[in-house]
């Protein structure tokens, strides 16, 4: 008898039979939407790079939030530009910063969504690295200290657990920070706090618009010294092991779309809940084809987000939440 062949054709050709056999089915469920808070009040901020986001004073930001909870958006991360900048970055952790602010905001205007903090100070420090710089007495260069910059982290993210946020999730790519932030965390008693680990951040081209956004460009050099080289697979998987084994409770792979064989790795291997930041870079150049009608925004969208998915991402990252979310009703 020979092979049926054609049976697959058939499914292919109703709309509906496509919908049933379906083997990666993108929902709102898996959005996450990145903001930007800045200081000021009634701000609203076009970013040039990013067309359709935007830098928001606190009391703008929980309205915008609020919209997204009626839209079904599970969660938000929050990323802060501070009223001023230091080589201690302690805008990052004082009390009344701007994304401890824009926290308690937030909880006071929803009911149901995640806010998830990034903990990382480039945008706080004035050289815009993502720790403690010290300068190296012998070259003369520069360097990030790397025990020094997980005193600075474990006071950002618990003053973030103060504020009242449901996830911190740390960006800094420092050798420890994920045992680091668990072990204040559980001593002043947020146990129940998750931690959503940047396990595998590369250094990537794909962050420029982002850097805009964040105003966190460096100063001099760049962060290759603490992100991961863009060829390598493995080293992934043991970044991602030992922020398990430290007490990470979801990993991320960022950014995503260039690197969905290591979000399928990274699943693969751990099991674990898995995030894919699909980051300013990815969103940008689609929305500039779009723009100039070479791209259907929509259409290419949600191809891309349905990648990630597939590649196995349970949470994505993307400036695309909000209108995704009324793309899939």
């Amino acid at each position: 008898m020979p092979f049926p062949s054609s049976r697959p054709r058939r499914l292919r050709r109703n709309e509906t039979l496509r919908r049933l056999v379906r083997e990666t089915n993108l929902s709102v469920n898996d959005l996450v939407m990145p903001l930007f808070v800045r200081p000021g009040k009634g701000e609203k901020r076009e970013i040039a790079s990013m067309k359709g986001n935007y830098q928001m004073s606190v009391d703008v930001l929980a309205k915008e939030v609020r919209e997204l909870e009626k839209r079904g958006i599970p969660g938000v991360i929050l990323f802060g530009i501070p009223d001023g900048k230091d080589p201690q970055a302690t805008g990052a952790y004082a009390e009344d910063g701007i994304v401890q602010r824009a926290t308690a905001a937030i909880k006071e205007k929803t009911s149901s969504i995640l806010v998830i903090t990034d903990v990382c100070l480039c945008e706080y420090t004035d050289h815009g690295h993502c720790g403690h710089v010290v300068k190296d007495k012998q070259t003369g260069q520069f360097d990030v200290d790397n025990d020094a910059t997980l005193e600075l982290l474990k006071k950002t993210a618990l003053s973030h657990a103060k504020a009242g946020a449901d996830i911190v999730a740390p960006s800094d790519m420092m050798d420890g920070r994920v045992g680091a932030i668990r072990q204040v965390l559980d001593e002043a008693g947020f146990q129940n706090i998750p931690i959503m680990s940047y396990a595998a951040k590369y250094a990537s081209v794909f962050y420029g618009p982002f850097r805009d956004a964040a105003e966190s460009p460096p100063k001099f050099g760049d962060r290759r010294t603490y992100q991961m080289d863009p060829p390598n697979a493995s080293e992934a998987l043991r970044e991602a092991a030992l922020d398990i084994e430290e007490g990470a409770d979801i990993v991320m792979v960022k950014p995503a779309l260039p690197y969905l064989d290591i979000i399928r790795m990274v699943k693969d291997k751990f099991g674990y809940p898995v995030a894919a930041y699909s980051v300013s870079g990815e969103f940008s150049m689609v929305k500039a084809a779009a723009q100039l009608g070479w791209l259907d925004e929509k259409k290419t969208a949600l191809e891309v987000l349905t990648s990630i998915k597939r590649a196995g991402a349970d949470i994505i990252l993307t400036y695309w939440a909000k209108d995704a979310a009324e793309w899939l009703k």
